[in-house]
């Protein structure tokens, strides 16, 4: 009972999740290419040589460190949020957001070898690994059944109810 109360919340934790997990895995090549593009390449050779000197403890600080600059920005995010400014800002998050998980993904493909070799932190990120195997696995389904009930393929009223209504727009579209 209490499952499957607490279904959709989980579903929702999950779609939250895997957004988070989608927005790393697409802004990664964004930020290679951005790398490409100006000299961060060069700074990212030179990033990787100092962490190979680094322990892998020194390195966690070199992977955090660069997030903490961002913290400002979101909180003036919720201040024009506060102060009723919602275009702006909801685009400062959004900025906020995107340039943290950018940062992040780039500084953590140099300095992940040398976190995995801290034990613990190897084993969170096998348990992320397969929290994000977990989501995906429990929103799937619906996301099945979201593209079924677009497509009109599956039997149930809202998939009868979408073919009728393709099949009146198409008929309207005729009549012109």
């Amino acid at each position: 009972m209490l499952r499957r109360l607490l279904q959709p919340i989980w579903v929702l934790l999950a779609v939250i999740f895997l957004i988070e997990a989608w927005l790393w895995d697409h802004l990664e090549p964004i930020v290679a290419r951005v790398v490409a593009l100006i000299p961060l390449h060069a700074f990212k050779q030179w990033l990787a040589e100092r962490v190979d000197t680094l322990s892998p403890a020194m390195t966690l600080i070199v992977f955090i460190v660069p997030v903490i600059p961002l913290f400002p920005l979101k909180l003036i995010g919720l201040y024009l949020l506060t102060h009723e400014y919602w275009l702006s800002a909801v685009a400062t998050i959004i900025f906020a957001k995107l340039l943290g998980v950018g940062v992040t993904a780039f500084v953590f493909d140099v300095t992940r070898p040398k976190l995995l070799e801290m034990r613990w932190f190897e084993t969170l990120y096998e348990f992320v690994l397969a929290l994000r195997a977990r989501a995906a696995a429990l929103v799937d389904p619906v996301k099945r059944r979201i593209l079924e009930i677009l497509r009109g393929d599956g039997d149930g009223w809202s998939s009868r109810m979408l073919r009728l209504i393709q099949r009146f727009r198409k008929r309207v579209h005729e009549a012109r």
